[in-house]
């Protein structure tokens, strides 16, 4: 009886593209303000905390974040980013410990490779059981300066900002 072998080889290792190096700048420790809308004619809500990146194999990000959050106190958030090369999509996930729903991201870099754009699906802000589309916008205005803002798609077709957080490196 003859038997066959199958040779298995090691995975090859995944190089970082460019896509993955633009990720790295997010690397590193941050503070941040945050302005969130939380209805109509109510004023804007303040908030601060910090962020600490890390890189993973130089392909992915996890930014974690600590700090209080409008109607919720203190909180923990954690996204996920990295480029898929299948896809050639960021792509990603956030989550908190204030909720029990996972996001997920996908999204691309502009042209000028400063604003990366993250669409995503998730629970409606009105109250119902309804999902609303959304996009996290993260834009860097130097190296130690970024901005994300968050917006929800309204009936009418148009992207309404809800929150605004600048980001400074320490």
């Amino acid at each position: 009886m003859e038997t066959t072998q199958t040779q298995q080889t090691a995975p090859m290792p995944v190089q970082p593209q460019k896509e993955h190096q633009w990720l790295q700048k997010l690397v590193g420790e941050w503070t941040y303000e945050s302005e969130a809308l939380m209805g109509p004619d109510q004023p804007p809500v303040k908030s601060t905390g910090t962020e600490t990146v890390r890189s993973l194999g130089g392909l992915w990000i996890l930014a974690e974040g600590q700090g209080e959050m409008p109607c919720v106190g203190h909180a923990t958030t954690l996204m996920t980013l990295g480029y898929d090369t299948q896809k050639q999509r960021y792509v990603g996930t956030w989550l908190g410990s204030m909720m029990t729903y996972l996001w997920q991201y996908e999204g691309e870099l502009d042209a000028s490779e400063t604003v990366l754009t993250l669409h995503n699906e998730g629970p409606s802000m009105t109250g119902d059981e309804t999902m609303a589309k959304y996009k996290d916008v993260i834009e860097f205005k130097s190296d130690d300066h970024r901005v994300m803002t968050s917006h929800m798609l309204r009936d009418d077709g148009q992207w309404q900002c809800f929150m605004t957080a600048h980001y400074r490196r320490k």
